[in-house]
């Protein structure tokens, strides 16, 4: 009879410790990486706690610790009367097995030589050429900008003048709420929203912009995105045709690809979207608009317009997204009615936001929906987040309880109003290839017209130098349409006061100079 082969035994003489850091959990991750990288093989027989401290230099104590932790995550085990041991691991499943190692002769600054990237070659995860998803190549595709970080400058676009807002009332506002919070808002709240909140946004919708809605039909959102993603998770099947306007905003775009539709650009006229071209596409039951003030030409559509595309949804069973990103803004009376109050039909769609009135990180919008359609967005939202923010809605709703959000959309159309005079009356005059300023009757930016793609790239890279932000307009363009692409500069004119404008267009005037 064979007696059976010796335990592999366990040297400790690679293992060196930088006392200036947690020794227990050193040794930890030094055994694991060990185990993991196969240099301790299973079954092998680890050194009593009492004799690896002393081969160590260290107290008992964090051999002990570091040994349960091992324990506890199964790379270790005791054997009653038999001492401790490498559990029995498949090869299979130990995810280092495979990587290209060298001999590792210690430690430095606490982290385990076995996990550096400096001599380890570490695969860098699953990517989409792994990962066989039709979804992920989409995002790839379709993946969203980030927007321009850092304080606000000339001529940033998107940006309200947030320099103004009433910080002081909002943390006052903010204080109270935390002070003596009522314990039932949180818990989990409503998936739809603040009720109070939706019932102040229908109360304000109704007076200023002729929206008659209820609090049931509104689903507050992070964000307009949030709300036009949602559009999109539930009004698109994959391979559906999406209308959106061209040049437009391509984060909406974006959202409707990544939901698997075929967007297709519908060209835009001094009255907005052509109808006449979105009714020549073919399986087409769903149009994204901003007809108050269109991004980013600036074109308000006009009324036969918006009653065209009205019909055009009620003759063809289909939605129509109203994206009123900066309706407030309008400097000529009072702020047009949206689309969604010629609707009869239950067929618009409504996003509003509060980023365009308070600053853009609040992530505080709504939709405003025909009462059928609720249910199901509220659901599908609580699937990605179960409820905004509490907190959050709840300061806004005092601040528009208590007149706050009334007075300061007053002060900003003034601002605004002030800020764009600022840019008309400073523009640099006769610039090589630069068309003449619009009209700007509405919103808070305004689009210039170029000769050429080179000459606008020529344009804003001089105004990049002088420390000037401008976008281009060929960039609005969905990259399928080429043929279509027109330049210009957009710029826009409510993020920094009057002072800052002026100082941006003298550094203009110097860098666009013949």
């Amino acid at each position: 009879m064979h007696n059976a082969a010796p335990p592999l035994s366990f040297n400790p003489a690679g293992i060196e410790l930088d006392r200036r850091q947690g020794l227990s959990r050193q040794l930890y991750q030094a055994l694991r990486t060990r185990v993991l990288d196969g240099r301790l093989a299973s079954g092998t027989r680890l050194p009593a706690s009492r004799d690896l401290a002393a081969a160590l230099s260290i107290s008992r104590n964090s051999v002990v610790r570091a040994y349960d932790q091992l324990y506890a995550e199964g790379f270790i085990e005791g054997r009653v009367g038999d001492g401790t041991y490498v559990a029995k691991l498949s090869s299979t499943t130990l995810p280092l097995k495979n990587i290209s190692t060298k001999v590792s002769t210690g430690f430095s600054t606490g982290l385990p030589t076995a996990l550096s990237t400096d001599w380890l070659d570490l695969p860098v995860g699953p990517s989409s050429k792994v990962i066989h998803s039709d979804a992920l190549n989409r995002v790839e595709k379709h993946h969203l900008a980030q927007p321009p970080s850092g304080p606000p400058r000339a001529f940033r676009v998107g940006v309200p003048a947030f320099d103004l807002f009433p910080f002081d009332v909002w943390a006052k506002l903010n204080a109270a709420f935390w002070r003596k919070p009522d314990l039932q808002q949180l818990c989990y709240g409503d998936p739809q929203g603040d009720a109070r909140l939706r019932g102040l946004i229908a109360a304000y919708l109704r007076s200023s912009r002729g929206l008659h809605c209820t609090a049931e039909q509104i689903v507050i959102t992070s964000g307009a995105q949030q709300g036009i993603s949602l559009c999109a998770q539930l009004l698109v099947d994959p391979g559906d045709v999406v209308a959106v306007e061209n040049p437009g905003y391509r984060a909406a775009g974006h959202a409707f690809a990544v939901a698997g539709a075929e967007v297709r650009g519908v060209p835009v006229d001094g009255d907005g979207l052509d109808c006449a071209a979105l009714g020549a596409l073919s399986h087409c039951r769903l149009a994204y608009v901003t007809p108050s003030h269109q991004y980013p030409t600036g074109v308000v559509m006009s009324l036969p317009r918006r009653l065209e595309l009205l019909a055009w949804a009620e003759r063809n069973d289909g939605w129509i997204v109203e994206d009123d990103y900066d309706g407030e803004y309008r400097y000529s009376g009072a702020p047009l009615a949206p689309l969604a109050a010629l609707d009869r039909q239950g067929r618009v769609l409504y996003v509003g936001t509060f980023g365009k009135v308070a600053f853009p990180a609040l992530r505080l919008g709504y939709l405003v929906l025909p009462p059928g359609l609720v249910n199901a967005f509220a659901r599908r939202r609580a699937v990605d987040v179960r409820h905004s923010e509490v907190s959050t809605q709840a300061v806004m709703a005092e601040f528009m309880a208590a007149g706050h959000f009334q007075r300061h959309i007053r002060r900003m159309r003034r601002a605004a109003l002030v800020r764009r005079d600022a840019l008309l009356a400073g523009w640099p005059k006769a610039v090589a290839g630069v068309g003449a300023l619009p009209t700007v009757v509405a919103g808070l930016h305004l689009t210039v017209p170029v000769e050429s793609i080179e000459r606008e790239r020529e344009l804003i890279a001089q105004a990049t130098n002088v420390g000037v932000e401008i976008n281009g307009l060929s960039s609005y363009w969905l990259p399928t349409t080429p043929s279509q692409v027109r330049a210009g500069l957009v710029l826009g004119f409510a993020a920094v006061p009057p002072a800052a404008i002026g100082t941006a267009l003298a550094n203009l005037s110097k860098a666009w100079k013949p």
